[in-house]
């Protein structure tokens, strides 16, 4: 869109400078035929053509430079007629003083020379009413209402039949010269009555306003003088003077120009007080911003829509937001099927006619302002709702004029929708507040507790060597290891996983930390400690929830042990005399699955000899699922390989290295799921 427009502005920049010398050459060879009694036909209609196509590619060409600058205020406004008629000044100048000095030559009482020189001067004069023309549209548009854009549409329209006129020639005075100039002229009036930019000018912006008012003042008085002055020497092939859309374009900036000069006189000792108003606003807004609101999230965005639609006299307004995760809709003078079309026609307009792109967030909304092609709404305005730094909705205003909102427009609705966001962020975190302190507080309590479930210290001997590390990713988790020396030869050994995460998963390992310390003084082989923990977590335990469990006895004596699976992750023993590493492949189902006497069925035994130097690492789940940014798993054949690689490492290393290995792999140290190893070395 940006490109084409830059297009368009090279084109009408090229046909209005190609035009008006093609203008030039006409005329200087129908001067020289006229001087030279020869018969150029058709020359007369080009130099018309030529002189109108000049005026719409100047008109084309400023109308895209302008739109284009969005941003500029409306001194810079000014500033632009203000640079533009002093060029046209300075030119004008140049080309008396010229004259001036060769007054006396016979170079300047040529008649080609003055035609020359003049068209000179018509292209600069012209640039600077149709420049000035676009800037006082703008103004005049600042906050458009449909009858003031149909008045101006039709007085457009008009002056562009004046351009054509000039086909006809109508005699200077003349009663259909009179006529029509009254009538365009009485539109300009109607129109230079629409000032309501001053209003946003402050008072040094007043003062520097008058300055360049007065000096366009001149600029128009030194012009038109000019092209009455050579109008009268009877020697011009195109006359401006006479031709009636230049006149009409005099005439509408003088009027605009001296109604805004009385206007802003007038406004000058309200300045104080309106600036002093405007800051109170401005200290509203911040003081609001402290104050508890004491409405329910709906009035406050009831509030924000009717201040909005009577700030910027919207004809329509809708707005979508999510209360309590439940979305809700609050609409004015527009039906649900009509926003439905209209959301359609506002994405599509999304990349078009954008006053500013400001934040882009998690749903994609930023503020902005677009024309649409709805067959009623021609523009919208977007803002976004934001709380805690997250969008909750968004509202839209609707015109049913083009470009019916501007960037101070965009601007105060934001504002507006700041102040109720606040509001509504009050209300929320006054709700929230003693929920989330009490929540952190039990989070706190919870996981001092789960730690203290941990053992401090591993059973160490002189037949073996222990460690064991943890994780939860949640605050609190569902991972469980500990161990229990029964008599001197005989230890016991479990590691556990609670299904799920968090408060329930933690509430659940404290009940099995209770059952292993119960029956592991029995000296239970492990068939019978799964058999009965089943039994004693079928009682206790929630029906969607389950433990996975490996419950191991090391006999120093005998340098043997036996363990029982209870659907946990497979061990992994190194072999140190043959150098491999390998994973026991035993049968078992989790603790609290079957929850009968069926259960034994489930339970397998199994038992192995150790030598100095085997190592058994135990974990949960939570380490071979682990996974990177591609969905990749740990896997058990690289907890397999880190066993193989680095088994010469004293224990703590040795778990440091695998851990190390497992955040570089997931490239993360905060994983999705509890982590838990145990390494033990046999002696």
């Amino acid at each position: 869109m940006l490109q084409h427009t830059k297009n368009i502005q090279r084109l009408s920049l090229a046909s209005s400078i190609l035009s008006w010398a093609g203008l030039m050459v006409v005329d200087l060879i129908l001067i020289f035929s006229k001087v030279n009694e020869i018969e150029y036909g058709g020359l007369e209609t080009t130099s018309k053509l030529l002189l109108n196509l000049w005026f719409i590619s100047l008109f084309v060409y400023y109308q895209y430079q302008v739109n284009r600058a969005e941003n500029i205020n409306f001194i810079d406004l000014l500033w632009r007629v203000f640079a533009t008629g002093l060029i046209a000044t300075l030119v004008a100048f140049s080309i008396r003083f010229l004259f001036y000095v060769l007054s006396n030559h016979d170079f300047v009482k040529n008649i080609l020379t003055i035609n020359f020189f003049y068209h000179i001067n018509l292209g600069v004069i012209s640039a600077f009413l149709i420049s000035t023309f676009v800037v006082y549209k703008r103004l005049i548009l600042y906050q458009k209402a449909r009858n003031l854009y149909r008045i101006w549409q039709v007085f457009q329209y008009s002056l562009l039949v004046a351009v054509f006129l000039n086909f006809i020639a109508l005699p200077v005075l003349s009663t259909p010269y009179l006529i029509t100039l009254a009538v365009l002229i009485l539109l300009g009036l109607f129109l230079s009555a629409n000032l309501k930019w001053v209003a946003y000018l402050n008072f040094k912006q007043k003062w520097k306003s008058i300055l360049l008012l007065l000096l366009i003042i001149i600029y128009v008085y030194y012009f038109f003088i000019y092209l009455f002055t050579a109008s009268e020497g009877g020697v011009l092939q195109t006359n401006l003077y006479e031709n009636i859309f230049i006149t009409a374009l005099f005439a509408f900036i003088v009027l605009y120009t001296l109604f805004s000069l009385l206007v802003i006189l007038f406004n000058l000792p309200t300045s104080s007080v309106f600036e002093q108003k405007l800051e109170d606003v401005l200290n509203f807004q911040r003081l609001s911003q402290s104050v508890q609101a004491g409405e329910t999230e709906e009035q406050v965005f009831d509030i924000l829509m009717n201040s909005s639609i009577s700030a910027v006299l919207a004809d329509a307004a809708w707005i979508e937001a999510s209360m309590d995760d439940k979305p809700f809709l609050i609409k004015h003078q527009i039906k649900g099927e009509t926003i439905k079309k209209v959301q359609k026609f506002i994405e599509e307009s999304k990349s078009r006619n954008i006053l500013e792109r400001g934040l882009s967030r998690k749903f994609g909304y930023s503020k902005f302002s677009a024309s649409i092609k709805h067959e009623k709404y021609k523009s919208a305005l977007v803002v976004p709702i934001i709380v805690k730094d997250e969008i909750i909705g968004r509202m839209v205003l609707l015109k049913d004029i083009k470009e019916g909102f501007n960037k101070e427009m965009l601007e105060i609705v934001n504002t507006f929708a700041n102040q109720a966001s606040i509001s509504v962020e009050n209300t929320r975190l006054l709700t929230d507040a003693l929920e989330n302190e009490r929540y952190k507080e039990e989070l706190k309590i919870a996981k001092r507790v789960q730690m203290a479930l941990l053992p401090d210290k591993l059973v160490e001997n002189d037949s073996f060597e222990m460690v064991g590390f943890t994780k939860a990713a949640a605050e609190i988790g569902g991972d469980y290891y500990d161990t229990y020396e029964i008599d001197k030869y005989t230890t016991a050994i479990v590691i556990g996983d609670v299904s799920g995460k968090g408060t329930s998963a933690a509430f659940h390992m404290s009940q099995m930390k209770g059952i292993f310390q119960s029956l592991g003084q029995l000296n239970l082989s492990p068939d019978e400690f799964l058999n009965r923990a089943n039994t004693a977590l079928s009682k206790c335990l929630e029906k969607t929830s389950f433990i996975t469990l490996t419950y191991y006895i090391v006999d120093t004596k005998n340098q043997s042990v036996v363990f029982s699976r209870a659907g946990h992750c497979p061990t992994l023993y190194y072999n140190r005399n043959k150098k491999e590493a390998t994973y026991f492949k035993n049968k078992g189902l989790g603790l609290g699955i079957i929850r009968n006497s069926e259960y034994n069925k489930y339970v397998e035994v199994n038992n192995f000899n150790y030598s100095s130097g085997d190592i058994m690492l135990l974990y949960t789940d939570g380490i071979v699922e682990a996974q990177n940014e591609k969905k990749e798993e740990f896997g058990y054949e690289r907890l397999q390989s880190l066993l193989l690689t680095y088994n010469e490492l004293n224990l703590d290393d040795l778990q440091n290295k695998i851990i190390e290995k497992l955040y570089e792999f997931c490239e993360s140290t905060i994983l999705n799921d509890d982590y838990t190893i145990v390494l033990v070395r046999f002696k």
